[in-house]
């Protein structure tokens, strides 16, 4: 929770910010309140580090969670990645994963929309961030395949899933 901030019962709503910061801390998860409207954070998945970030857009009641892999999409990769995450998105409910033209940065993205009051629960910050953090873990290895192993988009994809479906 950030300093001159009012602690909260776990079942209260809060402010967006506030609640993701202290979902963040009661983890342990390292974060940085970078002003009231965005947090930044970082998450161990099952394949690597997640940077995540959420933004608050007040105007709007909306929450939107970025989740970063760490994966750059070079030049030469790029059209195989843009089919791979069209896939991709087939198989997911909420969410979508890009990839952003300026650097080839692939993210997950998720907006929430808050009622009129712009309040967070601890669920729905709870699912927000697990629900980034599993479908970066799922997903992370189709775009390994891809972009490191010469995969074909189809192939990376059919052989993430197995591989999914093998952990117990």
């Amino acid at each position: 929770m950030r300093a001159g901030q009012t602690e909260f019962v776990a079942n209260d709503d809060a402010a967006p910010v506030d609640m993701l910061a202290a979902l963040f801390e009661a983890r342990g998860w390292p974060f940085q309140a970078v002003s009231d409207e965005e947090i930044s954070g970082e998450i161990q998945g099952s394949w690597a580090k997640y940077q995540l970030r959420c933004v608050w857009r007040s105007e709007d009641n909306v929450l939107q969670l970025l989740c970063l892999p760490d994966i750059r999409v070079s030049e030469e990769k790029r059209s195989a990645a843009y089919e791979l995450v069209a896939m991709v998105n087939e198989q997911i409910w909420l969410g979508h994963f890009d990839v952003w033209s300026n650097g080839g940065v692939l993210l997950y993205r998720n907006g929430a929309m808050l009622g009129g009051d712009g309040l967070l629960s601890l669920d729905q910050a709870q699912a927000l961030v697990e629900t980034a953090v599993e479908e970066c873990d799922r997903f992370y290895p189709a775009f390994q395949f891809v972009l490191w192993g010469d995969k074909s988009p189809k192939d990376a994809l059919a052989s993430a899933l197995v591989d999914a479906a093998g952990e117990a």
